[in-house]
């Protein structure tokens, strides 16, 4: 595509000629404040915070199309004007909401107000005497802090649910949720990564972190999830897909862990158990085909919305969980320190994990396996909080028990549970090793990928979505052709984990696109390359799971699901 040159207060540009003003300005670092736009969402032009002069005409800059030769004003007398009343119109009650406010360092809302001298003071919107909606325990909304641009709705409704909605009209618009018995949110957390103004955001953790890291008595373990590590860079300036999971583990030290491990551990567990329960599936003819069980996103998706193809989903715990009661227990045993001084912080991309991290079903000896879940937003809010710069870290390295396998380091990505579960599958049915790790097919953007992958003399038929609507239809065509997959990989967010909604914002699927290339490019750099290989998951299942009673592996291996009611 022949690319076209404009000018932006005066610097020429080369960009495609299909680009929007608003999105050639982020791409070249301009700042032109915004609010209701995202490239991958319908544009509303609702916010008018994005305006710009052309021809002495002020317009806005997320539906002005550029042409050859179009020079643009960003910042003259007449859009500092009308942009200033408009922002306060918009964030006409945020300097009270954000005095105090719950989300931390990443609302941007307040920085917003003091780059442009917004008062918050001169309009007013009628009291909305409505409180905050907790979304289970993940994350919650503030309809006082609602600035009404509808992201939230839209992504909602993109992905399936429609949870959440719009309700009131002009200055009393304000959001809220669907009331309808049989709708219900999944906790998946992309409204708060498509929120501008932090209105929907994670619960917050991180005192609770601050805490356990002051308490004497305790012994805190970090574990990150594969996708932060290809993500965090971004709240730190950093390109997206940076890498920095070295700098990450400096970093968590001087936080004053007292042990540094590793999600992608727990991701070697889980493939070890999923890829074993597959093999036995496929060879003794059981319940098939079978649905990844790691997202709690989609898991909530499958017990609230379809409770019938529960015996398809594996037994398997998801990752952080793995890792959490491995470490609770096994390393425990090894290290000689009572479990019930251990505290497990997992830094994760997602808000369900802090949903998940507190199911009772999966305690073990009364303790959950992990204790706080912090999104990669609020880890890079306490590291700032700690002034701690990240880029700047030397690079550091994980504590022993905390090695993985490059097909862990892939989890992050959709496709990624499933290539990973069959490096080991083919080994667990085969006897041999496979040569080849790369199973391309299931690899990239697309939302639904089918593939036919050999394993010996089988031909096992596989299927990759992401996003709950793509789901039910997957599901609607296994009821029709029970016989037409072997093994579903689901996750509930855009590109899986990496987009998941704990992410930095903002997170388009071009960014994805880049966090997605680092994770295969930890994986191409691993000398170990399958889950069932890595020498720490050797150890925990040959020296510990083998040694003790089927019945108490199962509580350290295993979950169960049942179907869900309305905000369960």
């Amino acid at each position: 595509m022949k690319k076209i040159q404009i000018k932006i207060d005066g610097k020429k540009i080369l960009c495609n000629p299909e680009q929007s003003v608003l999105q050639v300005a982020i791409d070249n670092k301009i700042d032109i404040p915004h609010f209701c736009y995202h490239e991958d969402l319908p544009i509303d032009a609702h916010c008018r915070a994005c305006l710009v002069e052309v021809n002495k005409k002020v317009v806005t800059s997320c539906n002005l199309k550029v042409e050859s030769g179009l020079s643009v004003l960003t910042d003259s007398p007449k859009v500092r004007k009308l942009r200033n009343e408009n922002l306060e119109l918009l964030l006409a009650d945020h300097k009270k909401l954000c005095k105090n406010c719950k989300v931390g360092y990443y609302c941007k809302t307040a920085a917003l107000m003091r780059k442009y001298r917004i008062s918050g003071t001169k309009y007013h919107r009628k009291p909305i005497n409505k409180p905050v909606h907790k979304l289970g325990c993940a994350a919650e909304f503030d309809p006082q802090a609602c600035i009404s641009c509808g992201k939230c709705v839209e992504m909602c409704e993109k992905i399936g649910i429609g949870f959440l909605k719009l309700e009131g009209k002009g200055a009393d618009s304000h959001l809220t949720y669907n009331c309808d018995p049989e709708v219900d949110c999944i906790y998946c957390g992309q409204c708060t990564v498509h929120c501008p103004v932090a209105a929907v955001h994670e619960q917050n953790e991180i005192k609770d972190v601050e805490a356990a890291l002051r308490d004497k008595d305790k012994i805190v373990i970090a574990q990150m999830a594969p996708s932060v590590r290809a993500s965090i860079g971004e709240e730190f300036g950093l390109e997206p897909g940076s890498n920095m999971e070295a700098q990450m583990y400096t970093a968590l030290r001087k936080l004053g862990f007292d042990y540094i491990f590793d999600v992608n551990m727990g991701a070697d567990i889980t493939t070890y158990v999923e890829a074993t329960e597959l093999a036995e599936r496929i060879k003794k003819g059981g319940v098939l085909p079978m649905f990844t069980s790691c997202c709690p996103g989609w898991v909530k998706y499958a017990e609230f919305y379809h409770p019938e193809i529960l015996p398809n989903l594996t037994t398997s715990r998801s990752p952080q969980i793995h890792s959490g009661g491995a470490y609770k227990t096994w390393w425990a045993k090894k290290m000689k320190i009572k479990p019930k001084k251990i505290v497990v912080v997992s830094f994760m991309p997602c808000t369900s994990k802090k949903y998940e991290a507190k199911f009772e079903k999966l305690k073990i000896k009364g303790m959950f396996p992990v204790d706080h879940v912090l999104t990669t937003r609020e880890t890079a809010s306490l590291l700032k909080k700690r002034k701690i710069d990240l880029p700047n870290l030397e690079p550091g390295k994980v504590d022993s028990y905390g090695e993985y396998s490059g097909a862990a380091a892939i989890y992050g990505a959709s496709g990624g549970v499933m290539e990973s579960a069959l490096r080991s599958a083919y080994f667990f049915i085969t006897g041999k090793e496979l040569k080849e790790v790369k199973f391309k097919e299931v690899r990239g953007m697309k939302y639904v990928k089918e593939a036919k992958i050999r394993i010996g003399r089988k031909v096992i038929n596989v299927a990759v979505c992401a996003m709950a609507k793509n789901a039910g239809n997957l599901i609607e065509e296994v009821k029709k052709h029970p016989n037409k997959y072997h093994y579903i990989e689901v996750m509930a967010c855009p590109g899986g984990c990496i987009g998941g909604g704990g992410q930095p914002i903002p997170s388009t699927e071009r960014i994805i696109a880049e966090r997605i290339k680092a994770l295969y490019k930890i994986d191409n750099k691993c000398k170990v390359r399958k889950a069932h290989l890595n020498p720490v998951v050797q150890d925990f299942f040959d020296n510990y799971i083998a040694k003790i009673s089927k019945r108490k592996a199962s509580k350290i291996l295993h979950t169960s699901y049942k179907k869900k009611k309305k905000f369960e």
